[in-house]
């Protein structure tokens, strides 16, 4: 314990460094907030109220309130630490945490446990339980805390989603990193319960990869978009169909998603709307101390109003960044064309999952709201909502498990 805790107070230093240059903005965020903070704030860096000299004030004032969070949110931290528990892995194995919250879905027979470890409002955890959630699977949710993710202490991957898959009457538990990865691991074997998911996990090494945008090799997964199709097994999709499926699921994750946190985090008012909204459907109330939930809100909206700055010049978006998002989901509406309800046809496909969990993510945002009111993306994004809630692909995929001649 004392390497991480090490670790961790050279990180609030760090932190605490940052935010205390970065007063001015601090201040900005808690004035723009009217449900929290009860006060009003200038100085000649607000340069429309300096000449009114009835609000004037100096800049040490404003030194002192930017102080004054940053003071209240390492309190934060403390208590956050103090009530964390680490969970280590047991006997090499994945740990037995008590789950957030529990789908369960009637009408599942498929004998799986599936535990999803989470953030509830990244987009990557959305389009894997927009996967789950669609073909109507019941699951366990491990909330992650964000800032020192004691839950998944146990894992040498440090991202989320996690999937952990256990089938039914076994004992083994297989853990399953990258949203797409999981998606296609998991429809692999629905689409085919004979073959062991061991073995499907196999044809999705992992590898190190070029990015031609942050100039730098960085881990990936072989054939992450790809089916693994066997004879006795398909969904009736063509070659030319497959082919798509994939092309739209790689532009949701190397386009689509790049879009979300310049537009969310566009100013200091909607990156704190951001984070309370996070905090909402997250039920971080019950992941997070209130000390530790306040620090969050406050010091999480303040870093990434300054991340989506960075995104932004990153993937060359528009100057008004709405732009650049409603740009795409105009590309994505253009590619469903006027004839199809969704881009799998009569029925999703993996694409549309994945675009319809990426931009669930966003749904309480203003940036959100606005783009359904901009671009044309509305109906389809209801027609899913409505698909994924109803577990519409539960029928689909038993129409597709007793086709005469497929293999159980």
């Amino acid at each position: 314990m004392a390497a991480p805790i090490r670790c961790s107070c050279v990180r609030l230093g760090y932190n605490i460094k940052r935010l205390i240059g970065n007063s001015r903005l601090i201040t900005e965020v808690a004035r723009n907030d009217k449900t929290f903070f009860r006060f009003r704030t200038s100085s000649r860096y607000y340069s429309s109220r300096a000449s009114d000299p009835r609000v004037s004030r100096s800049k040490w004032t404003t030194k002192f309130v930017g102080i004054g969070l940053v003071t209240a949110t390492a309190v934060g931290i403390g208590y956050g630490f103090r009530n964390t528990t680490v969970h280590d892995a047991v006997d090499n194995g994945i740990p037995d945490i008590k789950p957030s919250r529990q789908i369960r879905i009637p009408t599942d027979k498929s004998g799986m446990k599936l535990v999803l470890y989470q953030y509830q409002t990244c987009p990557f955890c959305c389009k894997v339980r927009a996967l789950l959630d669609y073909y109507g699977l019941s699951y366990d949710v491990v909330e992650v805390n964000s800032v020192v993710r004691s839950e998944i202490k146990w894992s040498q991957y440090k991202k989320v989603p996690i999937l952990v898959f256990q089938a039914e009457g076994k004992e083994e538990q297989i853990q399953l990193n990258d949203s797409s990865v999981v998606m296609s691991i998991l429809y692999t074997y629905l689409l085919d319960p004979s073959k062991p998911v061991p073995l499907i996990r196999s044809f999705y090494p992992q590898v190190e990869v070029f990015d031609e945008v942050k100039k730098k090799e960085v881990k990936d997964f072989s054939n992450k978009y790809a089916i693994m199709y066997q004879e006795d097994a398909s969904d009736g999709q063509t070659a030319d169909q497959q082919m798509e499926e994939r092309k739209w699921r790689s532009w949701t994750d190397k386009t689509l998603v790049h879009m979300l946190s310049p537009n969310v985090y566009r100013t200091p008012s909607e990156a704190i709307q951001a984070f309370k909204y996070f905090s909402e459907v997250g039920e971080w109330e019950h992941v997070f101390s209130f000390p530790m939930r306040i620090f969050v809100i406050y010091t999480g909206a303040t870093a990434m109003y300054f991340l989506g700055k960075v995104l932004k010049k990153r993937y060359n978006l528009n100057n008004d960044v709405r732009v650049s998002l409603y740009n795409e989901c105009d590309v994505w509406m253009k590619a469903i064309g006027k004839d199809r309800k969704f881009l799998g046809g009569h029925k999703p496909n993996l694409a549309d999952l994945s675009v319809y969990g990426v931009l669930s993510s966003i749904e309480g945002c203003d940036a959100f709201k606005e783009t359904l009111e901009r671009t044309k993306i509305k109906p389809w994004y209801y027609r899913m909502k409505s698909a994924v809630k109803r577990h519409e692909g539960h029928g689909i995929l038993s129409v597709m498990n007793t086709t005469p001649g497929k293999s159980r």
